[in-house]
């Protein structure tokens, strides 16, 4: 069977909804909207995060994200990317809701701006509340299995625990805990913010992950373009490769044909 055939019998499904990428790629940092659409179309993907109080939408005297990638084509998940708390990120995502009738969001809620790190006890009252108004909450947050768990519990429909900080590019720091987080959830893990190259894509998804979510590892490459086939492909073989299974680790060596019977 053909790796494309394998891939699209594997959706990723999100509250409900499928999607056929497993890598979400961001909408910042790019140096135009028009490399931003040729990276999403490079990376093939179905989903990308919109910060909406940085990106314009509806300005039409100046250039528009929605201009160039269309919400028509990629399904918009607007995040709540520089909310520092639950009010701002709660109040971000009503206006969001309001504008372009967007439900299923991306809430982050970050304690400080030098380390972007997330502030657990602000962003679980965010969650539980914009649950409550309705929203499907797919949750930014540390890569701590019991917070992972207290975010499912209240009915995050996706956990999304950081590989490294925000923008570091620092690959998987953690990566028992990611899989601590993985061997609990019964809602999709997807690894959001660190990730630097393909490699630290692949270790995501051969750790069990559902996907991946990156921004700046594409945005500030030396050729977004070519990085974001890159991540499509790293993605789709850290997935297989998970699903395959890999061979145990040993301590000595083992022949790769058999010793008895040799002449």
């Amino acid at each position: 069977m053909a790796l494309d055939t394998l891939s699209n019998d594997d959706k990723l499904i999100v509250a409900g909804r499928e999607f056929s990428s497993r890598l979400i790629i961001g909408t910042g940092k790019y140096a135009s909207y028009e490399e931003n659409a040729r990276a999403a179309e490079a990376a093939a993907v179905d989903m990308v995060t919109v910060a909406v109080r940085r990106v314009n939408l509806t300005d039409k005297s100046q250039p528009r994200l929605t201009d160039h990638v269309s919400p028509e084509t990629y399904t918009f998940l607007p995040n709540t990317a520089g909310c520092f708390t639950a009010d701002d990120a709660i109040r971000t995502l009503r206006l969001a809701r309001e504008a372009g009738g967007w439900n299923l969001v991306k809430l982050e809620v970050l304690s400080d701006q030098k380390t972007l790190y997330p502030d657990m006890s602000e962003t679980l009252r965010a969650a539980e509340l914009l649950i409550k108004d309705g929203f499907e909450v797919m949750v930014y947050c540390s890569d701590d299995p019991v917070y992972a768990r207290k975010l499912e519990e209240i009915g995050c429909c996706a956990i999304m625990p950081l590989g490294s900080l925000i923008g570091s590019g620092l690959g998987i720091m953690n990566p028992v805990n990611i899989r601590l987080i993985v061997e609990q959830s019964r809602v999709p893990v997807i690894v959001d913010a660190g990730v630097g190259t393909a490699s630290d894509a692949a270790v995501a998804m051969e750790l069990g992950c559902d996907g991946v979510l990156m921004n700046t590892a594409i945005a500030e490459a030396k050729d977004p373009i070519r990085m974001a086939s890159a991540m499509k492909h790293a993605v789709i073989a850290g997935r297989q490769a998970y699903l395959a299974g890999r061979m145990g680790k040993k301590k000595y060596a083992d022949p790769s044909s058999p010793l008895a019977g040799l002449i």
